[in-house]
């Protein structure tokens, strides 16, 4: 996986916000009046824009959620787009990092997952 961004992204400074989940399940890309949202390890990634993660998008199953445990396993079945990572294998948790590493090349980080305990 290249890491590098094909074309250079000016990010803006990571912020530190608290994101409810509440919250984050309404930045799914369906309502206008909210941005588009992929927390990954308790991260919120803004990731509006990228019409991979709009309503009939290929990656749409990760927006609105933490998608920790589906794109370790390199996976697109909504129900293991769950925070939850820990007990997957070392092989898993490098590709898990390898996305960390790759979304925080591309896209601006909002804040954190409230009460998140999967960082």
């Amino acid at each position: 996986m290249s890491f590098e961004p094909k074309y250079k992204v000016e990010l803006d400074p990571p912020k530190d916000d608290v994101i409810s989940l509440d919250y984050l399940s309404r930045c799914d890309g369906t309502h206008e009046d909210h941005p588009t949202y992929v927390a990954i390890k308790g991260t919120v990634f803004d990731v509006t824009g990228n019409k991979a993660y709009s309503p009939g998008g290929s990656y749409k199953v990760f927006a609105g959620r933490d998608a920790s445990r589906a794109l370790a396993q390199s996976s697109l079945k909504e129900e293991e787009c769950r925070p939850d990572w820990e007990d997957l294998s070392d092989d898993n948790k490098k590709v898990l990092n390898d996305w960390y590493t790759f979304f925080s090349k591309r896209y601006n980080v909002k804040g954190k997952v409230e009460g998140a305990t999967n960082q």
